[in-house]
């Protein structure tokens, strides 16, 4: 089986939950689903409400995400950015790895193969 069809992806729901990293001041913020325009709403304010020093999220389990996902992200780094705090992306996949590259946001936005390696990053 390959990888879900959009339409599948679409459909899914967007949980999540945030966790401390090993080292104090940091936040990971793991989703499980598509970070899109319809499943953002449930968390976005919650999401710019966490001001840790270092926000890692883990996209290990989100399949796919549109430019307004993008965007929520782009927010919050540039945000983090002027605060003296970090954002960095953990476990994305080639579909996501693509929209970085083709919106030129993926030498602005760090993403590391795994939440372990962001964290071991710091």
């Amino acid at each position: 089986m390959g990888l879900p069809t959009l339409s599948a992806m679409l459909d899914q729901l967007l949980t999540h939950g945030f966790t401390n990293g090993k080292s104090e001041g940091t936040t990971i913020l793991k989703l499980v689903g598509p970070l899109t325009l319809s499943t953002m709403f449930g968390f976005q304010n919650e999401f710019r409400s966490k001001t840790p020093q270092v926000m890692i999220v883990d996209l290990s389990e989100s399949p796919y995400m549109d430019s307004a996902g993008l965007g929520l992200l782009m927010n919050y780094y540039v945000s983090a950015e002027s605060h003296g705090r970090k954002l960095l992306l953990a476990g994305v996949n080639e579909r996501i790895e693509s929209l970085l590259e083709m919106t030129k946001v993926q030498t602005i936005l760090k993403s590391f193969p795994s939440v372990e390696a962001a964290e071991s990053s710091l």
